[in-house]
């Protein structure tokens, strides 16, 4: 699995790029990529985790206009080896 966490600012081009976003994490999820994704209560970030290799989660972060958007900063991506799942 892989982490992929985000940060976010007020700018408002992220927020028009969010619907496509969503649709495009929706595809994946639906694919098998993503297992879960999500805001933080805060709205401060996000964070998704992908079940899919880290060479196509640098594919997705690459493809979706939303990760590279003004407002919006990658803070980290990290591979996860889980001890549990459901």
């Amino acid at each position: 699995m892989v982490v992929v966490e985000l940060a976010f600012t007020d700018k408002p081009s992220r927020l028009e790029l969010r619907p496509r976003h969503r649709e495009i994490l929706t595809e994946l999820h639906a694919a098998g990529e993503v297992l879960v994704a999500g805001p933080f209560d805060d709205d401060s970030g996000s964070m998704v985790v992908f079940t899919t290799s880290r060479q196509r989660v640098d594919e997705v972060l690459k493809m979706d206009p939303y990760y590279s958007a003004d407002g919006v900063t990658v803070v980290g991506v990290r591979e996860l080896t889980p001890l549990f799942t459901t």
